[in-house]
C-alpha cells in the first residue's frame, strides 16, 4: 500500500509540472496521444460508429437504450449521481465492487446508455478493469481494442474507441495486462486521462473499476477522479466489505454512495428509488 501511495504522489506531481508545461493546445493535444506519435486531430464524428445489436443488449441485461420500466431504475441512479456531481463541479466516476460478480461492469454499461439518451450531454465509457476485461464482450463489441495501449502512450484515443449517438464514446479492452496498478498510477496514464478529456470535452467520464478488495488496481487510480459509486451484490456482499471499500475510497476521494444489485425482493417504490 505504501509503494502505491507513493506512485501516486509521484503522479500527481508530475501531472502538475505537464500541465505547466503544456503552453498551446496543440501541445495538449499531442500529449493526449502519446510521446513520439504525431498529433492526430480527432473530434466525436472520427471515432468509428456503434450500433448495438440490441438482442444481444436484452440477452447481457443491457436494458437503458430505450425508455421504458426496465431502463426507470437506471434512470433514477442516473439523474441523482448526475445532480450531485454537477452540484460539486465533479466529471470523473468511478464504478467499483468489494468483489466480483456484484454486476458493476453492466450497471456502468446501463447507466452510460441511459445518459446517452440526453442529447446534449456528452458521456465516456471506460474499461479499466484491466485484469479480466468484459465490457467488449457485454456489449457485443467485435474490434480488438485496447484502451491500455493508450494509457501507455502508445497509440491514440481514437484507435481504441468508438461512439454511439454521438455522444457517448465507449473504450475497451479485449485482453487483460499485467501488472495494471503500476499503469493506473503513473504520471503518463494521469497525463493521457488529463489530455482525452481536455480534447473530447465529455460532461462525464465513467469509469468501470476492477473489484476493490484483493488488490490495488482501484486505490492506485483513486486520485485521478472525483468521486466513487460502489455496486454491492445482495446476499453476497457483507456490511464488513462495503465499510472497509467506503474507508479506502474516503481517504482519497469522494464516495458517493451504494447501489444494491441482485436483489430479487423489492417492491416497486424501492426499486424507483423513493
Amino acid at each position: 500500500m505504501e509503494r502505491i501511495q507513493k506512485a501516486i504522489e509521484k503522479a500527481r506531481d508530475a501531472r502538475q509540472a505537464q500541465g505547466e508545461q503544456a503552453k498551446t493546445p496543440g501541445e495538449k493535444a499531442e500529449r493526449a496521444h502519446g510521446t513520439g506519435r504525431a498529433l492526430i486531430p480527432t473530434t466525436w464524428a472520427d471515432l468509428t460508429k456503434f450500433t448495438p445489436n440490441l438482442k444481444h443488449f436484452h440477452d447481457m441485461r443491457i436494458v437503458t437504450p430505450e425508455s421504458d420500466q426496465q431502463a426507470a431504475s437506471f434512470d433514477v441512479i442516473r439523474t441523482r449521481l448526475r445532480q450531485q456531481m454537477q452540484a460539486n463541479g465533479w466529471r470523473r466516476v468511478a464504478i467499483t465492487s468489494p468483489s466480483a460478480a456484484c454486476g458493476k461492469t453492466t450497471a456502468s454499461v446501463n447507466l452510460a446508455f441511459s445518459m446517452a439518451r440526453q442529447a446534449k450531454l456528452k458521456a465516456m465509457l471506460i474499461e479499466l478493469d484491466l485484469r479480466h476485461p468484459s465490457m467488449a464482450k457485454i456489449l457485443g463489441l467485435q474490434n480488438q481494442h485496447q484502451f491500455s495501449k493508450v494509457l501507455s502512450a502508445s497509440a491514440a484515443f481514437s484507435e481504441h474507441a468508438v461512439v454511439y449517438d454521438d455522444n457517448l464514446a465507449i473504450a475497451t479492452n479485449h485482453s487483460p495486462i499485467e501488472r495494471p496498478a503500476e499503469l493506473l498510477s503513473g504520471s503518463d496514464s494521469a497525463r493521457i486521462i488529463d489530455g482525452i478529456e481536455k480534447l473530447y470535452k465529455p460532461d462525464i467520464m465513467i469509469f468501470d473499476m476492477p473489484p476493490m478488495l484483493g488488490n490495488d488496481d482501484v486505490m492506485a487510480f483513486l486520485d485521478q477522479i472525483d468521486c466513487v459509486l460502489l455496486i454491492a451484490a445482495a446476499e453476497k456482499t457483507t456490511y464488513e466489505e462495503i465499510e472497509k471499500c467506503e474507508a479506502t475510497i474516503a481517504s482519497r476521494s469522494n464516495f458517493l454512495g451504494v447501489v444494491l444489485n441482485k436483489c430479487r425482493y423489492l417492491d416497486k417504490a424501492e426499486r424507483e428509488g423513493s
